[in-house]
């Protein structure tokens, strides 16, 4: 893949954030492509077999939104490019901006904007991608919780999402939870521990402490959970459990590593940004989705950061000068 003609704007990756920035820059007549590092567009989204809190759809898949999205962008004239993992960036000093895919291998736009998403962060234990791909396996409360109304689920994790998450499964939806976690202190917040105990008082949550997951056992079809392993670290002793589902909470993982030192970013990787028109520290870099500072983590939200990002192109082409306007000079180091 190689263009010596300067794209408007390139887009690093290829999930819902970058493909609804694709649509809105096609659809302004710019010159668009969306480079995405796996073989198909759709990033994390496409392992979930059910979507129902997308606004619209009552249920869909996650292929098929994401198939939508691709065929809305590319009738508008986007470019996607599949199997182009990025390594680098670099504004010239006429103002374009290089994009490094390998060493033969640089497009040059106006724009970029970043969009390369995060990833849960997985346990990598026995089972736990298989039944990810089936749908017992969950990493996100909010998306998947209402799939396992009066159902028993095992939580795992220590931290503040896990305690929260566990009190939104069992004050809404799950008949029953067992929660574990491998120290005997949970990290969260001493006031979120609190509120966990006083729902486990008034909900069937039973709290094993110290524990972690030793595998995820599916049954002979391979499509449903038929029980799993957990030990105690203290002791080595292995239990079996029957539950419904798992939900780990074992904290995201940003995909930025290649970014480091070329955009503003936190200790976790998260890219930081102006939240109201998502600029970066590097002029004519926009962020939208996951891989940005307090994004809400959620399919609806990174479409609409996706949107924003391209609609700020024009303000941007009408004056780079501007960059920095309305922002505060110490607006990096607070994280904006």
């Amino acid at each position: 893949m190689t263009d010596t003609q300067p794209y408007d704007v390139i887009i690093v990756g290829g999930g819902p954030a970058g493909l609804a920035a694709g649509l809105y820059a096609s659809r302004d007549r710019y010159r668009t492509l969306i480079l995405e590092k796996n073989g198909l567009p759709g990033g994390q989204i496409m392992l979930t077999d059910r979507i129902e809190n997308y606004p619209g759809y009552g249920e869909i898949t996650g292929m098929a939104l994401v198939d939508n999205q691709r065929a809305q962008a590319e009738r508008f004239g986007a470019e996607i490019v599949a199997n182009r993992t990025v390594e680098g960036l670099a504004r010239r000093d006429d103002g374009l901006i290089d994009v490094r895919v390998t060493d033969e291998d640089t497009q040059t736009a106006r724009a970029v904007i970043l969009a390369p998403g995060s990833d849960y962060r997985q346990l990598g234990v026995p089972g736990e991608t298989e039944l990810r791909q089936a749908g017992r396996v969950s990493y996100c409360a909010t998306c998947d919780g209402a799939f396992y109304t009066d159902k028993h689920v095992l939580t795992v994790g220590g931290g503040n999402t896990a305690v929260e998450d566990t009190v939104y499964l069992a004050n809404r939806f799950t008949r029953k939870i067992t929660l574990i976690h491998r120290r005997r202190e949970f990290r969260a917040q001493k006031v979120l521990v609190e509120e966990l105990e006083q729902t486990a008082r008034q909900k069937d949550i039973d709290i094993k402490l110290p524990y972690v997951l030793e595998r995820i056992v599916p049954d002979d079809s391979g499509q449903e959970l038929d029980h799993v392993e957990i030990k105690n670290v203290e002791t080595d002793q292995v239990e079996n459990l029957v539950v419904d589902g798992v939900f780990i909470f074992a904290g995201m993982v940003p995909n930025t590593k290649w970014l480091s030192g070329v955009v503003e970013m936190d200790e976790a990787g998260y890219i930081a940004c102006d939240p109201v028109t998502l600029k970066t520290s590097m002029p004519g870099v926009f962020v939208a989705g996951d891989c940005r500072q307090q994004a809400a983590m959620q399919l609806a939200t990174a479409c609409a950061d996706g949107v924003v990002a391209a609609m700020m192109l024009k303000d941007y082409f009408r004056d780079p000068t501007a960059w920095q306007a309305g922002m505060s000079a110490d607006a990096l180091g607070s994280g904006w």
